[in-house]
């Protein structure tokens, strides 16, 4: 198979036997293919962690395979799928979460989110999108919880011997402090998207779906974070802070949240999302936007 290197570099870089995996998919695909009566179609997807193609059933219906190396974190996204049940969401048609293969509905005409020129337009419906998507949590789950999120911001102070390295010092101390705060005195905890912005946000026939949950337990004024960090034009902008205060001020009508609450998790989490970055490449230069959006909140506080 003829895969974009980005995509080879990610999976063996992020999944122990990504690059046997790799070998294995064209395998995979054809047993897919045997398996589900498929014809799957060369991808015109992006490719980041997962290989995800157009493939069509034997009844002719369109659908979306999405395969990747069997993980935590593809299974809680079936689990969450298996839980919208299509409600604001991409419908799961089948998986096999032990091989990590998911078959999904085509959203017609799947466009992203930042079709939306307006802003403040794109601001409201991606809050509404969130209403829509959320959902109380099973008595029993096995979904991850922001605590369990927060709490690998850890990891930023073992990797830099108790100090913060190339990381602002002041963000660092204010994302810890936040989360200790904001965990303590948590609302209650629904079904959260966990990655919900612009290009996780499809149009499909007159209104708007999204894709690729992770799956987390947690309060929903957290999941505003991601969609605030984004997209990614949005650091070319000059006037990052008036368009930052905008979309709180948006946000926290339409959902009718505390303001300050969601600008206190959004900063914790752009830290944290900074870290991710780091963890995964190594490269403070991947981390600077998050960052910078961090800083752009805590003036704003």
């Amino acid at each position: 198979m003829n895969l974009p290197a980005h995509f080879v570099k990610t999976v063996t870089s992020t999944f122990t036997g990504g690059a046997e995996w790799l070998e294995k998919l064209p395998n995979l695909l054809a047993e897919c293919e045997w398996r589900w009566g498929l014809v799957i179609r060369p991808s015109n997807f992006t490719l980041s962690y997962n290989y995800v193609a157009p493939a069509r059933l034997a009844d002719g219906t369109e659908i979306v395979l999405k395969v990747g190396v069997p993980n935590r974190e593809l299974t809680t996204e079936i689990e969450a799928l298996q839980l919208y049940a299509g409600r604001g969401c991409v419908r799961l048609l089948d998986a096999d979460p032990d091989q990590g293969i998911l078959l999904l509905e085509r959203l017609h005409p799947g466009e992203m989110l930042t079709i939306v020129t307006d802003d403040d337009e794109a601001t409201r419906l991606a809050a509404l999108a969130m209403q829509t998507l959320w959902r109380p949590l099973p008595a029993e789950h096995n979904f991850p919880s922001v605590a369990d999120w927060a709490a690998g911001l850890a990891g930023l102070r073992e990797e830099f011997g108790g100090g913060t390295g190339p990381f602002d010092k002041r963000l660092v101390d204010t994302a810890e402090s936040l989360f200790i705060d904001l965990l303590a005195f948590s609302g209650e905890r629904v079904l959260l998207h966990g990655d919900l912005h612009h290009y996780n946000i499809l149009s499909a026939g007159d209104g708007w779906r999204v894709i690729d949950p992770k799956g987390v337990a947690g309060e929903p004024a957290y999941e505003v974070g991601a969609l605030l960090r984004n997209p990614f034009t949005l650091f070319d902008e000059p006037d990052l802070k008036r368009i930052t205060a905008r979309r709180l001020d948006i946000l926290a009508e339409t959902l009718d949240m505390d303001r300050e609450r969601l600008r206190q998790w959004s900063l914790a989490q752009a830290v944290l999302s900074a870290w991710w970055s780091y963890e995964d490449g190594g490269d403070f230069a991947d981390c600077e936007a998050a960052l910078h959006l961090a800083a752009v909140l805590a003036a704003l506080g």
